[in-house]
């Protein structure tokens, strides 16, 4: 897929079919379909969290005047960003759970690091659970990437800090009283003031260090539990997909050389960087002041470190195949770029590292990535994965103990 960004005013989005009997903005519009290839991007930052000011000022001052079409949402949301951060704070921060049901469609399919959660009930129950746990939680919106129209469907891609202390009983055991400070990245499609699917990923095993647990006991301990439930699970897996019998990983197509293309450039670098094992190739496509935020609280600057965590992660998991599930972004070439990428990955333990000896398990890795480019290349990097969920994939005992 090539940029698809178009002429006109800041902010304005190309859209990806011929004008239907019905505009997107009457409830005649037709032509829905949330998983086409052609979403449109917003070519400029004016709807958006830094435009705003920063939740502060949405949340005492709500905006009043409607900014974009948004066909079958409510009155009050004036633009998508607008109603991410609202309806989340009136949920989680407001404790008006309730929400949830004008807010998540009946069959709503949430991914976390536990699996597929189906059904708007269940996310009801998990917000109740958490909130529990810690009842003066505050969400902090850290930026939101967006991509399509109140027809195909809003894409948006929310990065929160989470603040609170845990005083109440939780999945993980007994209140501890500590104070956690975590992020997560929430990717949502939304249509019609309802959100049908959700991919989020917390940075839990920092929460969990942060509230004083031994991460590989808690690891082993979780990870025994779900397998516990599952007797039917077989231990064993087939080939990591990367290459075709023995030949090698395949080539993407050139860049175009009229302007920058943000997706091919994404897709191009995450597959010769993984697949591929052309570490090199970093240098092509991040800064030599790269800033990167990842899960358990890593922290690294430049490319040195960066090129260090990838090496680290192929070698733990030599056969690893890593695929792009899904792209979308907002900006233009002068003012730059946010990105949203959310990945996954398969491989087999089978290399030493952070997590210990080999131990031959087959393992499969998800995660969303958000960017900053400027220049063409990549200048902050969130990445977020499921690394508890990996450590209880590892340090579980095999076969499955009996309970």
């Amino acid at each position: 897929m090539t940029d698809d960004r178009s002429e006109g005013a800041v902010g304005a989005v190309k859209p990806d079919r011929p004008a239907a009997a019905g505009d997107p903005g009457t409830a005649g519009a037709t032509l829905i379909n949330p998983y086409g290839s052609r979403r449109a991007m917003p070519t400029g930052f004016d709807i958006s969290l830094g435009e705003k000011g920063g939740t502060e000022r949405m949340l005492t001052r709500p905006p009043t005047e409607r900014r974009q079409s948004m066909r079958g949402f409510e009155d009050q949301y004036v633009d998508i960003v607008d109603y991410i951060v609202r309806i989340t704070h009136r949920i989680w921060e407001d404790k008006n759970i309730g929400y949830i049901y004008d807010t998540y469609r009946h069959n709503a399919r949430v991914n976390d690091d536990s699996g597929l959660q189906y059904g708007r009930d269940k996310i009801v129950a998990d917000t109740v659970h958490t909130i529990n746990a810690f009842p003066d939680v505050r969400l902090y919106a850290d930026e939101v990437v967006w991509a399509g129209d109140d027809v195909n469907g809003f894409h948006t891609s929310h990065r929160t800090v989470i603040v609170g202390h845990n005083t109440g009983y939780s999945k993980y055991g007994p209140p501890t009283g500590r104070r956690i400070v975590v992020w997560c990245i929430a990717n949502c499609v939304a249509l019609e003031n309802e959100i049908f699917e959700e991919h989020v990923i917390y940075n839990n095993s920092s929460m969990l260090a942060q509230l004083g647990f031994d991460l590989r006991a808690k690891a082993r301990e979780m990870g025994n539990q779900a397998a516990a439930l599952d007797s039917l699970m077989d231990p064993r897996a087939g080939e990591a997909e990367r290459v075709l019998g023995q030949g090698k990983p395949p080539h993407l197509p050139e860049l175009p050389r009229d302007g920058f293309a943000v997706e091919p450039f994404l897709r191009r670098m995450y597959h010769y960087v993984w697949n591929w094992r052309d570490i090199g190739r970093i240098d092509d496509a991040y800064s030599p002041n790269l800033r990167y935020h990842g899960p358990s609280g890593r922290t690294y600057y430049g490319r040195g470190e960066y090129k260090s965590f990838i090496l680290s992660m192929i070698a733990m998991f030599p056969d690893m195949a890593f695929s792009v599930d899904d792209v979308y972004y907002m900006g233009n070439e002068s003012d730059g770029y946010l990105t949203s990428v959310r990945w996954s990955a398969v491989g087999t333990h089978r290399g030493h590292g952070i997590y210990g000896p080999p131990t031959g398990r087959h393992v499969y890795i998800w995660g969303i990535c958000q960017q900053r480019i400027r220049g063409g290349l990549i200048q902050e990097e969130w990445m977020m994965f499921n690394e508890f969920a990996l450590m209880q994939q590892i340090y579980r005992d095999e076969p499955f103990r009996e309970s």
